[in-house]
């Protein structure tokens, strides 16, 4: 698994991210069986980038917590079967043969402002952003309610995986 990780925002966090992104990445990806070796690339940011980036390519000119720029369209949440196609060939990387998930972007500044305001601590919230994060990524959404109660309950067996239970 390749996990790039970019820290581009001015406010620090007093949480060790790097490792629990990595964790989390890592068990998203056992807990919903993806049968690769994957690359993700996750980027902490200020709310003003991720206002821009939203605006850029949701045309939403508001902040957010967390983006998520998956690579492949997936036609069932999690379903990898699809990649054994031949024109899935694009969403490997050629040079490692790994799965191109996609991107992440976390404002750092709703990160913190998110955990007080649910008396969470910095890693709940950061673990919890990325985990549904992660989820959009294999192809989970909600936006519609049969969507949406999938993915929650999804989100909530990651985390009780991951031991980090809601505070």
């Amino acid at each position: 698994m390749t996990c790039e990780i970019s820290y581009e925002a001015k406010e620090l966090l007093s949480v060790p991210y790097e490792e629990i992104i990595r964790t989390v990445v890592e068990t998203a990806l056992e807990c919903e069986g993806c049968p690769y070796e994957a690359e993700v690339s996750v980027t902490l940011t200020s709310e003003e980038e991720i206002k821009r980036i939203n605006r850029e390519f949701r045309g939403i000119d508001s902040s957010t917590d967390v983006l998520s720029f998956p690579m492949a369209d997936y036609p069932y949440p999690a379903d990898f079967g699809f990649l054994e196609e031949e024109d899935a060939f694009d969403c490997f990387n050629p040079e490692t043969g790994e799965l191109l998930l996609g991107d992440i972007i976390l404002s750092v500044e709703k990160l913190k402002e998110q955990a007080k305001a649910y008396g969470h601590s910095l890693k709940r919230e950061l673990a919890f952003l990325t985990a549904h994060s992660m989820l959009h990524l294999m192809g989970y959404d909600h936006m519609e309610e049969k969507e949406r109660i999938l993915m929650e309950e999804r989100q909530r067996l990651l985390m009780e995986a991951l031991s980090i239970p809601r505070e």
